[in-house]
């Protein structure tokens, strides 16, 4: 056992310190493998236990260990099972551990981030958010959806849950971020049709306040007025040049530099297919887009087998929607991103809320050669079915050539 770290993790469980933890960034990324593992105390029948969450691409599993073992288990994924970074936080401080390459680990004190968070170690507790209520956050004071005491306004909960949605979904992928590759540039985050900008705020505060990470955001929208408020908020909140607003259009927008984050929400019809080029291009590590209004493929999409179907305009639309995005998801894998279609939002709150996730994989494994060519040829059956031709694959098809054939954006 690593003579520092391990000491260390056995005091902070057993004096029942540790609040919560999280191991990530493995250095191996296998498609089978978990990714990240979260780390919590609960109480159960048998007594408090340390639960271990672990987070693979499809699921999530759990298994409960006692507080003697957990602190093997902790080091053993660090130091043996090769993930390069640790934070375990308690009310008095956050501990970040990295790991080098030669399994050596260096432990960097920090002020706390949970201080004022009371522990709940129930197993059914209630649900706590990245951002709580009762806690005053600025940005949420002055859009209106807290007053200055931290509490919830009641017209604006469901915007208060979908903002902590939101991080939560930022939260599972910000390690994917290469902070080590940035060097000593900030990381770069373009959000694309950012509008009142209640989330970009959010995104801000968040990699900014909570996880300390120097990040530039660009937020960017075609509307002068609003790109203007949130400007003056901006200054007001003092973001200064950290957090900029320019009006603009996605496929005009070049930026400078490297961009390792993008961002698009509810951007309409081939305005998210624009985003996702941009980001492509750029070689973001996380990409995160809420598509709205897909329309192209509606007049596309024809074929015996699906006449059924597209006689009905409404489940027409519903379907060209849900096939748009099918595409966007599949290309983005051929291109080296591991992708997910998740839930952004309740249905009954709006019925586009489904946000296409996409993390650029470091290193494709050699098993990862041939599952790329068997995916190049059922996403060309499911095109060449629908007969469809996206628009996200004409942009691309100087990458996505060398991958689908000669086919490519007919």
């Amino acid at each position: 056992m690593d003579t520092k770290l391990h000491p260390l993790l056995s005091d902070l469980i057993g004096s029942r310190k540790l609040t919560q933890a999280v191991i990530s960034q493995p250095k191996r990324r296998s498609p089978d493998g978990f990714t990240k593992v979260k780390i919590k105390p609960v109480q159960l029948k048998a007594g408090l236990q340390l639960q271990f969450e672990y987070h693979y691409a499809q699921k999530v599993t759990h298994e409960n260990v006692a507080p003697e073992a957990a602190a093997d288990k902790m080091t053993e994924l660090l130091l043996e099972q090769g993930f390069k970074q640790g934070l375990v936080q308690t009310k008095e401080a956050d501990y970040h551990i990295l790991v080098n390459k030669k399994g050596e680990a260096s432990v960097l004190r920090k002020n706390p981030t949970r201080a004022a968070a009371e522990i709940d170690v129930s197993h059914n507790r209630k649900k706590r958010y990245l951002l709580e209520e009762g806690t005053p956050v600025p940005f949420l004071v002055e859009l209106g959806v807290m007053n200055a005491q931290g509490k919830v306004l009641a017209a604006k909960y469901d915007k208060f849950r979908q903002i902590n949605r939101y991080l939560e979904m930022v939260d599972d992928v910000v390690d994917a971020l290469r902070t080590e590759e940035a060097g000593g540039r900030p990381l770069h985050i373009v959000d694309f049709g950012c509008g009142k900008s209640y989330l970009t705020f959010a995104l801000y505060h968040y990699l900014r306040h909570i996880r300390e990470l120097d990040v530039r955001i660009v937020g960017l929208d075609l509307k002068a007025d609003v790109i203007a408020h949130c400007k003056q908020l901006a200054e007001k909140l003092g973001y200064g040049e950290r957090l900029q607003f320019l009006v603009g259009d996605i496929a005009q927008y070049d930026g400078t530099g490297r961009v390792d984050m993008v961002v698009t929400l509810h951007a309409c019809d081939t305005a998210t297919d624009a985003a996702l080029e941009k980001a492509v291009r750029w070689g973001a590590d996380v990409i995160l887009s809420v598509p709205c209004c897909q329309h192209e493929l509606f007049a596309q999409l024809r074929g015996a087998a699906l006449a059924p179907m597209l006689g009905h305009g409404i489940i027409r639309e519903r379907f060209a929607a849900l096939a748009t995005d099918t595409i966007r998801a599949s290309l983005l894998e051929l291109l080296g991103y591991k992708t997910q279609i998740l839930e952004f939002i309740d249905l009954e709150h709006t019925p586009k809320n489904l946000l296409i996730r996409a993390v650029r994989l470091q290193q494709q494994p050699q098993e990862a050669v041939a599952a790329t060519a068997a995916k190049a040829e059922a996403y060309r059956r499911f095109v060449d079915e629908l007969h469809a031709s996206p628009y996200l694959e004409r942009a691309l098809q100087d990458k996505l050539t060398p991958i689908l054939g000669a086919g490519a954006a007919r």
